[in-house]
């Protein structure tokens, strides 16, 4: 009997441990994690089940050995009531591009739903301006009877940015704004084969042909073409630079900031380690990001570059004081000191007006600091800003609307682009009455010059850098050839026209080409000269020089853009015909993607179309 008694016992007590086991065990299969990752798993989308929590929330619950032993001794204990149902469930969200791609996957205790990454091809482009770029109209220059007013002055302009902008608007199938065109920078953009100087003493050539317009029968063109002294490297100057970076929210496009970044390390890698390099920004306020450092720490640099980001306002006038401050701060009296300023122009906060910012400028300027802009984006270029910064800070004016054009500009040219061998270039050409009627200067219109001003020192002028050429091009009337002007009834000025060319010789003579000029470090101009006689006629277009059959090309081609008034027949056709027989020599490709610009413009439309 006492064992038939305790069997019984023993198999009930086994079955009541047994029982709290389980109930123990099933409290914790419910939860498949700490409580404390609960919250975690929450907020990662997970959708998770834990069940009837024992102890306090948070404690990990373990089976306490006393108590099954004491309820192994003492009846089963009442079944727990049941648990209360659970809250309905919560409204569906609206649909949104970030809906479920699948139905709720159910395994085990987890919900897990798989998102889907959305088609961005169904969603509009980031917001970006359109139709804001802005420029200075100017008319062209007309033709001038010689009788009344022989002399033409201007300044040289070595700028590019017209040319890649107009590029820039062709790749998007429209055709630029005629104001956008500057004949003189599509010329420029290019570099010609005139004949080197041999010393700094002289940092000029001059080249000089005269022959038969291609679209006006009966006229000629005067091609004058200047070359720059090409420093060598390892005689070049130290530089002093300072990057003036826009990092305003205008500059958050693809084709703005991020390609200002590829643009500067570029240029960091044309410069020579006891180079010195600083960074101020400027958005809703200015600042310095990097205090001046040796080029040669490109890591640091490159560091900084890549860390900027876009957003705020354009207190640009405010970025451009910090900029001269530390330049002037850093100052090499014998070196090449420069602010590189990358932006679209859109100054909105501070100093906004043209005027004050050229005054600040110019005074900047007399201490040694030059300045040199490098224009990004469309939409809401600001051109007019920076030609005049540019002009008056004694530096060139580029746009960087590519990587391919980021590496033409700063490292192919980046001797040319930082480093000056003239200052307040001038040029000045007296045609001989006796053998010109009529002129006309072919671009060059935000350069001219008053007569007076070619021998005045204080008025400012272009910059030439080491190895550059410029071109200018003027389309002339001989006298007995087709005019544009008819002459007067009742003027006979014949007799003071053989007074004035007394010492003309025979007339032989088209004109005379005086070029003046400073050296970086001086203030007092020197004079160069050159006549236009016969020797550099040539009796067809077809045997004109390469160079200049291209370069009259090119400026056919810009003229058209803006409205071909003095272009006669010529059209789109001839334009290619004469760029591709004179394309030449092409290393880099520079003239096969002129000739495919003249192309795009054949089929362009008058008006970008609105991106969406």
């Amino acid at each position: 009997m006492p064992r038939l008694y305790r069997t019984p016992r023993l198999h009930r007590t086994i079955a009541a441990g047994l029982s709290v086991l389980l109930l123990v065990s099933c409290a914790r299969s419910g939860v498949d994690r700490p409580p404390a990752d609960v919250a975690t798993a929450a907020a990662e989308g997970d959708v998770v089940t834990t069940g009837t929590r024992v102890g306090a929330p948070g404690t990990p619950q373990q089976p306490d050995r006393e108590a099954v032993t004491d309820y192994a001794a003492s009846p089963p204990p009442p079944p727990p009531p049941p648990p209360p149902p659970p809250p309905p469930p919560p409204p569906p969200p609206p649909p949104s591009a970030y809906a479920l791609a699948s139905p709720i996957v159910v395994t085990g205790s987890n919900m897990r739903a798989k998102i889907a990454v959305p088609d961005l091809r169904q969603y509009p482009p980031a917001y970006h301006d359109e139709g804001r770029d802005r420029f200075t109209a100017t008319a062209q220059n007309p033709f001038k009877l010689v009788r009344d007013e022989p002399v033409s002055t201007f300044s040289i302009d070595v700028d590019t940015a017209s040319y890649a902008f107009v590029r820039a608007s062709l790749n998007r199938g429209a055709l630029p704004q005629p104001a956008a065109v500057r004949t003189e920078e599509l010329v420029n953009y290019f570099p010609y084969a005139y004949a080197a100087p041999t010393s700094t003493a002289q940092p000029f050539s001059t080249n000089v042909a005269v022959f038969p317009s291609p679209w006006n029968a009966g006229r000629k063109l005067v091609r004058i073409g200047i070359r720059g002294y090409d420093v060598q490297r390892s005689s070049r100057p130290r530089a002093n630079l300072v990057f003036l970076i826009d990092t305003s929210g205008s500059m958050n496009e693809p084709n703005k900031l991020p390609l200002v970044k590829q643009s500067l390390n570029m240029l960091l890698d044309s410069l020579d380690g006891d180079d010195s390099v600083a960074i101020v920004t400027y958005a809703g306020y200015a600042g310095t990001a990097l205090a001046p450092t040796p080029a040669s720490q490109k890591a640091r640099i490159r560091a900084v570059i890549d860390s900027l980001g876009a957003g705020g306002g354009t207190a640009g006038a405010e970025g451009i004081r910090q900029a001269y401050t530390l330049a002037e701060q850093n100052l090499d009296p014998h070196g090449v000191n420069r602010v590189i300023l990358a932006t679209d122009g859109d100054f909105n906060i501070g100093i906004t007006n043209q005027e004050e910012l050229k005054g600040y400028i110019e005074r900047e300027r007399g201490k040694g600091v030059f300045l040199s802009v490098l224009g990004f984006g469309m939409g809401n270029y600001n051109d007019a800003l920076m030609q005049t910064l540019a002009q008056n800070g004694n530096g060139t004016a580029a746009y960087i609307d590519t990587v391919n054009e980021a590496r033409k500009t700063l490292v192919d040219e980046a001797s040319s682009t930082l480093f000056t061998i003239a200052k307040d270039v001038k040029i000045q050409v007296e045609f001989n009455p006796a053998a010109v009627a009529e002129y006309r200067l072919i671009g060059y219109e935000t350069r001219m010059l008053n007569r007076e001003d070619f021998n005045n020192d204080r008025v400012d002028a272009g910059d030439v850098g080491s190895g550059q050429t410029v071109t200018a091009l003027y389309e002339v009337t001989p006298v007995g050839g087709p005019r544009t002007v008819d002459g007067l009834r009742y003027g006979n000025h014949g007799p003071a026209i053989a007074a004035r060319c007394a010492d003309c010789g025979t007339g032989g003579e088209l004109g005379f080409v005086k070029i003046r000029y400073k050296l970086p470090k001086s203030d007092t101009s020197r004079l160069i000269s050159t006549p236009i006689n016969r020797t550099v006629e040539y009796a067809t277009f077809a045997a004109a020089p390469q160079d200049a059959r291209f370069a009259t090309g090119v400026a056919a081609f810009a003229e058209l853009l803006r409205g071909g008034k003095y272009n006669g027949s010529m059209s789109y056709d001839d334009v290619l015909r004469i760029a591709t027989a004179s394309r030449g020599e092409d290393g880099f490709g520079y003239r096969s993607e002129f000739i495919q610009m003249v192309r795009a413009a054949k089929s362009a439309g008058a008006m970008a179309s609105l991106e969406r």
